[in-house]
């Protein structure tokens, strides 16, 4: 029978440029990995077709937001496009004392503010796309967005890989199989360090011959 020794868990942020392959990445470890789960975000916009109440955002209005900002149940928050974006701090501390695993997928800014207020709790790994010209031709195969909006995203990508080194670890993601990989180490560790592993303790007190 295996030992099993009680973790406090990990917030795990994963950042990228858009169209580096972090939103990939994010649902497959998520497939492959039941001890971790993806935080739901709260946002002042409408839900979008096919979008649910509490599964792929919490809804709230500009009003509702805004008491929870003066109330600090935000671990970050951010003004994007209009509208805003939170991450609710009761539930993914409640999730962490459990020792599981929670997935946030932010942008530096978001992890900046989180870092200040997780500490030690958060893990983050930034997704790089193995050349600016790849980067641009996966933005192009999505043929959703026009020659002004691909662009704008390029310039985007610039600004958000200036902030690569904020990061505690930098994945490049030529290979899917092989990024996943390398995210999933980079978990496996993490679960391991001392601090984490709770229980150790009274593990150690258990197995300490006595003389």
């Amino acid at each position: 029978m295996a030992i099993t020794i009680k973790r406090r868990g990990i917030m795990i942020v994963i950042s990228s440029a858009s169209g580096a392959g972090k939103t990939t990445l994010s649902r497959r470890l998520l497939a492959e990995d039941p001890q971790v789960t993806m935080s739901v975000s709260t946002t002042t916009r409408a839900p979008r077709p096919g979008e649910v109440d509490g599964r792929d955002y919490h809804f709230v209005d500009k009003a509702t937001f805004a008491r929870m900002v003066e109330e600090g149940a935000f671990l970050e928050h951010a003004h994007v496009f209009d509208h805003d974006y939170g991450t609710p701090a009761a539930p993914v501390g409640a999730a962490l004392k459990e020792g599981r695993d929670v997935l946030f997928d932010i942008d530096w800014q978001g992890a900046q503010q989180m870092h200040e207020t997780a500490g030690k709790d958060m893990v983050s790994i930034f997704i790089l796309p193995p050349s600016a010209g790849e980067l641009e031709r996966r933005l192009r195969t999505r043929a959703q967005d026009s020659e002004e909006v691909i662009h704008r995203r390029m310039a985007g990508a610039a600004n958000e890989i200036s902030h690569w080194a904020e990061y505690d670890y930098v994945v490049i993601n030529e290979d899917v199989e092989t990024a996943l990989a390398e995210i999933r180490m980079i978990v496996g560790t993490e679960r391991l360090r001392r601090e984490r592993r709770l229980g150790l303790f009274e593990f150690v007190e258990k197995v300490r011959p006595r003389i």
